[in-house]
């Protein structure tokens, strides 16, 4: 059966996968990331999947960042172990196979538009709402990753130009006002007690007016940013992921008010936001596409075999 290397690296965990054409999975694996031997990890993790299998076609990266994908290069914040490192390089190298990266994020994207809640839109904005906010777009059923590989970082996106300074060094970004540690940060400032977002979206279930105000802005941030990008690039499905998105009713319901109330253009408050339903799944499945599509363009080509 032919098939593919899917691999996504996280400042947490390292996955890999063989994937066929069809999106199924033959075979796949998931270590901790280690604080330090990254790409001993990833080699042993490889092996593992890769032994006594069909043998892939290609390789597809999803890898947190930044990165500089125009010269394979990665420096995930939470590995600072990798700084500017090779990924591209090391892997084309450790497998023999033509390989191709982008941002985990992008890889969210991709994989909701082939196999999760995307399925069948025709242009698709992913969100991954955790930590951080991150972001990829599929347009016309094409990943648009950029010349670098930063396409699609809406969690950067201004919101309010005159808001509140982001860790980025920017002013207003959707990130300060949405991210899990952000919701937090404002709604302890605002009086309530709790360690994390998860705590918070629980007290926001049971009614807790702080935390279900905490949602409410956080929400209507991510409804700026969405309205934007569906003006821009006409965008007519947005998926959302992440661990704030496990929070449920409580973000997506003043969400969905939120979009309705900002949105003008018609074409706009048509855009549909659902929730992820491939979750930790869609950026491994991201990468797999990738991997596709690269090993389509190369038997394209002339002369190619």
């Amino acid at each position: 059966m032919s098939c593919v290397l899917a691999v996504d690296i996280g400042g947490t965990k390292l996955a890999a996968a063989l994937v066929g054409r069809d999106g199924a999975v033959l075979r796949d694996a998931t270590v901790p990331t280690p604080p330090t031997g990254v790409m001993d990890a990833l080699t042993a993790l490889i092996a593992t999947v890769t032994e006594d299998a069909p043998p892939p076609v290609a390789v597809g990266i999803g890898s947190a960042g930044p990165m500089d994908a125009l010269a394979g290069t990665v420096s995930p914040v939470n590995m600072p172990s990798w700084r500017g490192f090779p990924l591209r390089e090391r892997v084309g190298e450790l497998t023999g196979l033509p390989t191709v990266l982008a941002g985990d994020a992008q890889c969210f994207a991709l994989g909701e538009h082939w196999l999760g809640a995307g399925d069948g839109s025709g242009s698709l904005l992913g969100v991954v709402v955790s930590t951080g906010i991150g972001g990829g777009l599929v347009i016309d059923g094409r990943p648009l990753l950029g010349p670098l590989g930063n396409a699609g970082h809406v969690g950067h996106m201004i919101v309010d130009p005159y808001g509140e300074t982001c860790e980025c060094g920017g002013r207003g970004c959707v990130e300060r006002y949405a991210s899990g540690p952000n919701l937090v940060r404002w709604a302890v400032a605002n009086g309530w007690h709790g360690p994390d977002a998860r705590a918070l979206a629980a007290d926001a279930g049971r009614g807790d007016p702080t935390a279900l105000a905490a949602f409410e802005r956080g929400a209507r941030a991510l409804a700026a940013m969405i309205a934007s990008v569906a003006a821009a690039a006409e965008v007519d499905t947005v998926v959302i992921g992440g661990g704030v998105a496990g929070a449920g009713r409580v973000l997506f319901e003043p969400l969905e008010r939120a979009v309705d109330e900002v949105a003008g253009l018609a074409f706009v408050r048509a855009v549909r936001v659902v929730p992820t339903t491939l979750g930790v799944r869609a950026a491994l499945a991201g990468a797999a596409k990738l991997a596709w599509n690269q090993a389509a363009s190369r038997a394209a080509r002339p002369g190619a075999r």
